[in-house]
């Protein structure tokens, strides 16, 4: 004979428990008369066949046709109103959920004009909170027959709104501003993103109580993720990687010496300065003069490569060429931490 709950309660404070379901496999049998317990930030929701029958907020209740009316339907008044019947019972925290991190894994493009290329990544974290508004809803919508429903089954989805709406508002507010600007303006764009994004919290029973921006900045590698979206000529892609390397050699103890190895024997520090700031400033940017004659030489494939301009030829990654380097299939020559390759290299190797 199936046992019958007179009594239904989950005491458990679910911390990061956002559904809890009673019980969490099968069903419960209860029956007109039972008490049913709601803890503070607690409501819970009784589901029967797929529907709602009602919702209960904190306190002791007891179960009734008054305040579930639909119960009348089939029970029926056999046995006194005393006739079991199986339900589903959901508890539901509707306590704020506060100091959950959101962060760009990938960096967002904005609009920069009348600066540098134009253009810029922006990468950014902070924190979020939020609150189950409509528990009936949230259960619906997504939780299902599940037993226990916590913050990791669904921040995910969170943080992919939250960031399609930030995408949004960058987009927006970089038309007026620039992105100087817009590190400045980390409240409004908090307050943008939170107004955008209450529709599709409240289209799953959620609120968006907050959203903060702790930090917004460009992208550290900007050129290298430019570069993969198809935002940077190879000339100016090289001029940036120049200017990237003459940072990283002020950091370093062999400061020039290593610089002029790595960026290739016969290229002097003051002609690499020269070119990646006139390339970076739009003043006669051009290809060095090197380059562009190996490239003539050539009929449009530079003598001497990098593993990137190598990739661009063959029309695949870069790793895909460094692998084949590493692998012995393609010949390079080796130059400090940098591969450089010959046309008659690369021409051997697609010949097989």
């Amino acid at each position: 004979m199936a046992r019958i709950f007179d009594v239904v309660e989950y005491a458990n404070e679910m911390k990061d428990e956002l559904v809890h379901r009673f019980p969490e496999k099968g069903v419960a049998d209860l029956r007109i008369g039972s008490q049913v317990i709601v803890r503070e930030s607690q409501q819970a929701v009784f589901f029967r066949d797929g529907k709602a029958l009602d919702t209960f907020g904190p306190g002791r209740h007891t179960i009734a046709t008054a305040n579930i009316p639909v119960l009348i339907d089939f029970i029926g008044k056999a046995f006194n109103d005393r006739t079991p019947f199986t339900a589903e019972v959901f508890y539901v925290s509707v306590k704020e959920f506060a100091d959950r991190k959101w962060g760009t894994s990938q960096p967002i493009l904005v609009s920069n004009p009348g600066m540098g290329l134009g253009v810029a990544l922006l990468q950014g974290f902070g924190s979020y909170s939020f609150q189950i508004s409509d528990p009936q809803q949230f259960v619906t919508q997504l939780v299902g027959a599940q037993g226990a429903y916590s913050t990791n089954d669904i921040e995910n989805r969170l943080r992919n709104m939250l960031l399609s709406k930030l995408q949004d508002v960058l987009g927006e507010t970089a038309a007026k501003n620039s992105v100087v600007d817009l590190i400045g303006l980390t409240e409004e764009l908090g307050a943008a993103v939170r107004a955008k994004a209450q529709d599709d919290f409240a289209a799953i029973g959620l609120v968006l109580k907050s959203f903060y921006i702790s930090n917004l900045k460009p992208s550290t590698k900007s050129a290298e993720e430019l570069r993969a979206m198809g935002m940077l000529d190879m000339a100016t892609y090289t001029q940036l990687q120049a200017a990237d390397a003459l940072r990283d050699a002020a950091q370093n103890e062999s400061g020039g010496a290593g610089l002029t190895a790595g960026i290739g024997a016969g290229m002097g520090l003051g002609n690499v300065i020269g070119q990646s700031l006139q390339g970076m400033t739009g003043a006669n940017a051009q290809v060095p003069q090197q380059a562009a004659a190996g490239a003539a030489a050539a009929g449009g494939v530079a003598s001497i490569m990098t593993p990137a301009e190598a990739a661009t030829v063959l029309r695949v990654s870069e790793e895909d060429v460094v692998a084949a380097i590493t692998a012995g299939d393609l010949k390079a020559r080796k130059i400090g931490n940098a591969y450089r390759i010959s046309k008659e290299s690369l021409d051997e190797f697609l010949a097989g």
